[in-house]
């Protein structure tokens, strides 16, 4: 199973998009800090994922998300989120 994943900094609201064969390995790097893509700027929630058996899907999904329209895709399916913690677009996914 390959998990596309969505994290949100909870130190400046910036999102982060990946995905990962082990979803709860790769959840521990970026709490840790291991993960060099977001050590600099966590903590870091989990805020959504999506479950693929195929990696092509999930790599698709993933560049998808990280797109213009999928970032407003984002902000429309995790609208009650972003009211909480408001939603910056990232200077990474822009």
């Amino acid at each position: 199973m390959l998990y596309v994943y969505v994290l949100q900094s909870e130190s400046d609201g910036g999102l982060y998009i990946g995905y990962s064969a082990n979803l709860r390995r790769r959840l521990a790097e970026h709490k840790s800090g291991m993960a060099f893509s977001t050590s600099y700027r966590g903590p870091w929630a989990l805020i959504y994922y999506e479950a693929y058996t195929c990696e092509t899907d999930a790599k698709g999904r993933e560049e998808f998300l990280k797109s213009g329209a999928g970032r407003r895709l984002l902000q429309k399916q995790c609208r009650a989120h972003f009211v909480e913690k408001p939603f910056r677009v990232s200077e990474e996914l822009a």
